[in-house]
């Protein structure tokens, strides 16, 4: 069956595609599921892809590596209700060019195809013994550039929020 994107219209042909059912723990009191089960699944795809590039926990572990988020925005487009089947995709939307920063979209849709939900992430790779943010191994860095991608992907040159005060 062909996932419809709904905003687009076109078929999404991403092999980064992982299938959750909807548990009664990843409900709301309203019944449907909980703002944070979305970035749960969305959070599981994104490991799901990096496991199948081959960086598994263990091997992150011994890079002393690890992804970090920075920054997550979601549009709750349909509600998903309990027992639900939902697939959620990974795709790369932009890279730094100095291999540090990624972003990444991750669409979830009902059964049939519908769009219900729209989550984009922006992380980098954390050096765990420095905690200092470092380009990504090179084989981690061609794994990323071969992954499926947005229709709006770019490369980007990422920006510290500027600091306000009270």
């Amino acid at each position: 069956m062909a996932v419809i994107d709904t905003e687009k219209g076109l078929p999404v042909t991403d092999p980064c595609r992982r299938e959750f059912q909807v548990r009664w723990a990843d409900l709301d009191p309203n019944g449907h599921l909980r703002h944070t089960a979305y970035m749960d699944y969305a959070a599981q795809a994104r490991v799901g892809f990096l496991n199948d590039c081959g960086f598994t926990l263990e091997r992150f572990q011994k890079l002393r590596l690890g992804p970090v988020l920075f920054r997550e925005d979601t549009r709750y487009l349909h509600e998903v209700r309990a027992n639900e089947r939902v697939s959620v995709t990974t795709e790369l939307s932009g890279l730094s060019a100095n291999d540090k920063h990624w972003r990444m979209r991750h669409r979830i849709f009902k059964a049939g195809g519908l769009l219900a939900c729209v989550i984009d992430v922006q992380g980098a790779w954390l050096d765990l013994a420095t905690r200092k943010i470092v380009p990504a191994p090179t084989e981690l860095q061609d794994a990323m550039r071969k992954a499926p991608r947005t229709q709006d992907y770019s490369e980007f040159t990422p920006q510290k929020p500027a600091m306000t005060s009270d």
